[in-house]
């Protein structure tokens, strides 16, 4: 029971994790560099899960359609997405950046609704809002704030109101392509656990070809090396890598086959709350009241999806 609630939760610690080394990563190497690298990483280490799950370095069971919804899932949520949260961190800060993402919960609720005819109780839209609420208490900051280290751009706006949507999209055209496999191998013995991980090597082959296109247009040959060869931002990047686009994301496909798209993406959603206090940790920025209250208010609506 609520197996679907817990992956998206341990989905969102992991994605935590991811923002703050890729944070730290896309500002040393440039966030195309940073992207394709990082994308490059995941796809070499899922291929190596794979063939020790299924002798196999890819999904070799997948049929066309499922290649079809799982590649635009990639496009949408980490060409387009992730392109844009990481230039968000880079005009407006991830604190902001992470505000405009709950746009996510909405964007994959919609697009659940009219993809794949999910339907949402009063009591889940209920506390979806309520968690969007309490994100966005504990997350703002004032122009003034001394915690504020950057101006808000209206370019940077853009590009977080452009993550929020580009990854719930991107969820619920994984969760279309996964029924689509589940359909494409009933069957077979094949775990969902697997056919996770082989949804997310699609996804992240998807990611890198779009990357690669979108750098060879942006950059020249030797000043995208350069860029990758900077090694103060590999081990980020390696962390970033690992907690996001290979463990995080096959979390998050396994989290939208036992619960909906969009009650999966507002725990999710949660990261900007959960992250609070590694920053104040590690980077001794202090915790204010409201963000205290904003995280009171995130977890009760939270709690009302299992209610």
């Amino acid at each position: 029971m609520y197996k679907g609630e817990l992956l998206a939760f341990a989905t969102m610690v992991s994605w935590t994790t991811c923002a703050l080394f890729g944070e730290v990563a896309s500002k040393r190497m440039g966030t195309l560099p940073f992207n394709v690298t990082r994308m490059a990483l995941s796809l070499v280490m899922l291929g190596v899960v794979l063939w020790c799950l299924t002798g196999a370095p890819y999904p070799a069971d997948a049929d066309s359609e499922t290649w079809l919804w799982l590649s635009l899932s990639g496009l949408v949520g980490y060409v387009f997405g992730d392109f844009c949260l990481y230039n968000s961190y880079n005009l407006i800060g991830a604190r902001y950046g992470q505000l405009l993402m709950t746009l996510a919960p909405p964007s994959a609720s919609l697009f659940g609704w009219v993809m794949l005819g999910e339907r949402m109780s009063m009591m889940a839209l209920l506390g979806m809002t309520i968690s969007v609420i309490g994100i966005i208490i504990a997350i703002h900051r004032p122009k003034k704030s001394e915690d504020t280290q950057q101006k808000i751009s209206g370019k940077g706006i853009l590009y977080g109101i452009g993550a929020g949507v580009g990854q719930g999209v991107g969820l619920v055209l994984s969760s279309k392509g996964l029924h689509c496999y589940a359909q494409a191998i009933e069957g077979s013995g094949i775990s969902v656990n697997t056919m996770s991980f082989e949804g997310t090597f699609i996804r992240a082959l998807a990611g890198v070809v779009g990357f690669a296109v979108w750098t060879s247009l942006r950059y020249r040959l030797p000043r995208f090396f350069v860029s990758v060869a900077r090694t103060k931002a590999l081990p980020h990047t390696l962390a970033a890598t690992i907690t996001g686009p290979f463990v995080g994301v096959g979390l998050a496909l396994m989290a939208t086959q036992y619960t909906s798209s969009g009650i999966a993406q507002t725990i999710m959603s949660l990261t900007p709350v959960f992250i609070i206090l590694p920053t104040y940790l590690i980077y001794h920025q202090k915790i204010l009241l409201r963000e205290i209250i904003g995280a009171v208010v995130a977890v009760a609506g939270v709690a009302l999806f299992f209610v």
